[in-house]
């Protein structure tokens, strides 16, 4: 028996679904006609979690979240089927991770545990760790040693648990764990730069600044051309980066130059220019970045 990811015309079903997906329309029901395309290829857990993420980042950018088109009633009903519960619930919990909107996203995983006809798919569950490591609530680490248990090197998923680690800076060894996670084969490819710039943070947690500087310049080379989102992010952890050294080598702060720093040897290799806004950013001491 044919197995769905190798029938016929299957590839083409799902790039027709992403490219409808990631399109930012202006539709309301598009969640609803992602369900069905996803149903139609009978897709499992990890196609539908790449669809998925990227769908509710595109919709995000686009200033449509899937958040304002869904509610969690309609990720919580009972009734659907499986495929189509699967793609609201990665849809809603996928925008609720890129708001950082933790709590809410623990309380609905949790509602969705007791009302869900079957177990809590492998991404989900890597959502729930998300929000807890967020939180820097040390369960949160439990939760994320099953995830990775059984989601080998899928790399969406390793995503949303490096940015649960880099956003819960009180847990226990986080940098630390942050960068192991970071080192698996999916994710230590070294042209990542949302990697990159999570690894620069918990090298500067860890007082390796000199490294950190290095993995910040990494990133940036990485950019595609014209990224000015990502960009002011990585420019935003330089300036941290370059802060954090100077006071630990209690030296007075260099001189800053529309709030980047200007005056340090190893500061001086990188961009010098006015750091903007993020789109991605809205205010609040972490950038909002995708993966």
């Amino acid at each position: 028996m044919t197995s769905p990811s190798q029938r016929p015309g299957r590839s083409g079903a799902l790039d027709r679904a992403r490219a409808r997906a990631t399109a930012s329309p202006v539709d309301s029901s598009w969640p609803l006609r992602l369900a069905e395309d996803l149903r139609d290829i009978e897709a499992d857990w990890r196609t539908s979690a790449e669809v998925c993420a990227d769908a509710a980042w595109a919709a995000r950018s686009a200033g449509r979240s899937v958040l304002a088109l869904l509610s969690p009633q309609d990720v919580t009903a009972t009734g659907r089927d499986p495929i189509t519960a699967r793609t609201l619930a990665h849809l809603y919990l996928s925008a609720l991770r890129f708001d950082f909107r933790c709590p809410t996203l623990q309380r609905l995983v949790e509602q969705l545990a007791e009302t869900a006809r079957q177990p809590l798919d492998c991404y989900t569950r890597a959502l729930y760790a998300f929000a807890l490591l967020g939180q820097s609530r040390p369960e949160g680490l439990a939760v994320m040693d099953e995830v990775l248990a059984e989601a080998g090197e899928h790399t969406k998923t390793l995503h949303v648990l490096l940015h649960g680690l880099w956003l819960g800076q009180d847990l226990d060894r986080g940098a630390e764990r942050l960068l192991a996670l970071s080192s698996r084969p999916a994710l230590a490819t070294g042209s990542d730069p949302i990697v990159l710039f999570r690894v620069a943070g918990a090298l500067r947690r860890l007082g390796r600044y000199d490294e950190g500087l290095g993995a910040i310049d990494r990133a940036i080379d990485c950019l595609p051309p014209g990224d000015t989102s990502l960009h002011a992010d990585l420019v935003r952890e330089r300036s941290l980066l370059c802060t954090a050294r100077d006071l630990h080598q209690h030296r007075p702060p260099t001189r800053t130059l529309g709030g980047i720093p200007s005056r340090s040897p190893a500061c001086t290799r990188g961009p010098t220019h006015r750091a903007t806004r993020s789109p991605r950013h809205s205010g609040g001491p972490f950038p909002r970045t995708r993966a």
